[in-house]
């Protein structure tokens, strides 16, 4: 029995060995600000592209900001954005945040209908208290 426990355990630590760069945490802009995330560090950036922030700085980048209504992150983006990205939408980003405290996305993920937003960011606005539901009556 010892000796499969000890396989068993050895199994497991070379799984987590070999998982250890691909697992990606995700993180609201207010939690990247509490927990002091080391630059560099990949992770998902989920909340909502605040209102007026798109700016394209020629060819195919983009800048944008994430909010999570309590705070805010700069977000640089080369490549095509999905169709459906715009401003006051969900979306999650994927990506490191550099040393200057900008996000450099290599992924971005946006909504797919008109009540569509990402679970890990639905959570985090509804522990913030900030979340409205799209099926509520106004």
């Amino acid at each position: 029995i010892a000796g499969g426990l000890a396989i068993l355990g050895l199994a497991a630590g070379l799984v987590h060995y070999a998982l250890r760069d691909s697992i990606v945490f995700f993180y609201t802009p207010s939690e990247i600000s509490e927990k002091n995330v080391l630059p560099g560090t990949r992770l998902r950036l989920g909340g909502l592209v605040e209102e007026g922030s798109i700016s394209k700085a020629g060819g195919t980048t983009v800048s944008f900001v994430v909010t999570d209504t309590i705070k805010t992150l700069n977000v640089s983006y080369t490549g095509q954005l999905p169709d459906l990205f715009r401003e006051g939408q969900g979306v999650v980003a994927e990506g490191v945040l550099d040393a200057s405290g900008v996000f450099i996305a290599d992924t971005v993920l946006a909504k797919h209908d008109e009540t569509y937003m990402p679970k890990e960011v639905v959570d985090a606005l509804k522990e913030q208290g900030v979340y409205k539901d799209p099926k509520a009556d106004p």
